[in-house]
This record gives C-alpha cells, structure tokens and sequence, in this order.
C-alpha cells in the first residue's frame, strides 16, 4: 500500500496505472469497451478519483481517465509551469496510446472544462489528432469573471499564495471543499478523507499555489476558448449543479450566450462536484448526450 493514501484510495490506484507523459510520471485509469471512448477530464484540486462512481454507472463504454500533472495519483514537481494548454496535451497523448483511431466524447468538470475548450480550439484549427465526436461540460468557470472563487482559492491566487500553500492544513481543506456541496450532498467523512490524501500525496498541498493560475490562463486564453465554445461545429451540451458558489448560476448564462443552443440540464439540489453528489443523476445525463451526439 502506498503510505498516507486511504484503502479506497490505494484499490483505485491499483485499478489504474502508471505511464510517462512529457518526463514525468501520470496515473491513469482507462477500460476498454464500446465506443466513443469517454475522455473524462477532472477539475481543481481533485483527479480522475472524482469519476470512480460514473464510470461504474455507464455500462460497457470504453474510458480514459488520467490525473493532470500536479494532481492526484501523478507526479506533482515543484518547479514546473502547469497549464490547461498542458493538460490538453496529455490527454492528445493517452488517447494516442490507449484508444487510437477512434472517436472520443469528451467531459470536463471544473478546470477541465477549459481542457475540453482547448481540444475544441485545436479541431477548430484542424490541429486535433483525434475525432472529437461530442462534448458534455459540467460546472465550470469558462467564464472566469463569472465566477465566485473560495477564500482558498484567492489566498491561493493573491501575494502571499506561496506561504498559503505552505500552511495549509486538512481542517481547512475540508471546510472550503465541503462549502462547494449542496446541503442535501453533503461531503462525507469518508469523500473528505480520500480527497484530502490524493492532494497531499507526494506534497501536493504545496504546490497548490501553483496549480491556482489556471485563472490566469483562462483570462488569457478568453477569446481562443470563448471562440471554441462559440464555433465548434460539435455537439456540445452543458450540465450544471444549480446551488454551486463557484461555477454559479451566473456562469452557466455566461456560458450560454456563447452558445444559446447548447443542450442544457439544470440540476436544482445539487452544487459544484454533481458527479459526487448524484453519480446516478450524472451519468443518465452523460448516456442520453453520449446517444444525442452519435
């Protein structure tokens, strides 16, 4: 057992595996299985652990899930420039290596919204090394001036985030995650536990000031990924968790006048994590955007 990770941490670990991705080492969780091959990208400060309960929910659909450089089960380097642009470039890589030649319906939560943006960008440049046969979003600040961030995440944002890094601590971890999740989802004991050892493993906690300018980055990149969401000729949907404090509602219109057309399922009861909250709810919605796009 890998030290300070929790059993069902460590028997998600075990279900993945460890490949190489520009240097460094990246877990991946991946299955074969029927087609499109489900591409699920993962939001801050978690990893591909977020999707377990879905990906046991949507029957035999081959998946690819990897944890971004800096996240989870992957390796976390302390000078690194980490980026969405990166995290677009290693998910090219592992469909390369694990479902090539085949089409790919993407799902992003969070950060990884702006992941799929990025590979919408690149097949709008007809620089895309795969078929991008669909894209579902859930929860996340495309929009950046939109959002409503978390104490956590503008101390992690501003001047002193380096030392913010430095001293956090599970306590406050926990109350800033368990913000984010709806009063009838509430975060568990357990959830909070295993979050709380993938972010810590290999140091990860210290980095965090790091990861956090992925806001800068969307602000820079606006016009590129607001175009993406905009112009990609693809079937896009969006899926949102109505109660979330940080992709609020306000986003989600945001969101929408980019696309007024987009397909959109609106979830009342639950907040930012609904693949957490309600995995049953969550993947009825990713099957029947999965048939739509087909």
């Amino acid at each position: 057992m890998t030290a300070g990770l929790t059993d069902r941490v460590e028997t998600w670990r075990q279900r993945g595996e460890e490949t190489g991705f520009d240097g460094h080492r990246v877990h991946l969780f991946s299955r074969a299985g029927a087609g499109p091959t489900l591409l699920l990208l993962h939001g801050f400060p978690t990893c591909s652990y977020d999707w377990r309960l879905l990906v046991e929910l949507v029957g035999d659909r081959a998946v690819v899930a990897p944890d971004l450089l800096g996240y989870g089960l992957s390796e976390k380097p302390r000078n690194h420039d980490y980026t969405l642009v990166e995290g677009a470039d290693l998910a090219e890589e592992v469909i390369r290596r694990q479902a090539p030649g085949t089409p790919v319906f993407a799902v992003g939560h969070d950060i990884g919204t702006s992941v799929a943006n990025e590979l919408m960008a690149r097949d709008l440049d007809g620089a895309l090394s795969f078929e991008l046969a669909g894209v579902l979003l859930l929860n996340g600040s495309m929009v950046q001036d939109a959002a409503s961030p978390t104490l956590g995440q503008r101390l992690l944002r501003g001047r002193l985030g380096p030392l913010v890094s430095r001293l956090s601590s599970e306590r406050f971890f926990r109350s800033q995650f368990g913000s984010i999740f709806s009063p009838d989802h509430p975060l568990t004991e357990q959830e909070a536990a295993d979050q709380w050892s993938l972010i810590t493993h290999s140091g990860g906690q210290r980095i965090a000031h790091l990861l956090i300018r992925y806001m800068d980055e969307r602000m820079a990149r606006a016009e590129r990924w607001h175009g993406a969401i905009r112009n990609w000729p693809g079937p896009l949907s969006l899926a949102w968790g109505m109660l979330d404090p940080v992709a609020t509602p306000e986003v989600l219109v945001a969101v929408r006048d980019l696309r007024p057309e987009a397909p959109v399922m609106e979830w009342e009861d639950l907040g930012h994590y609904p693949h957490l909250e309600d995995p049953a709810r969550v993947s009825a919605g990713l099957l029947s955007a999965l048939e739509a796009s087909l």
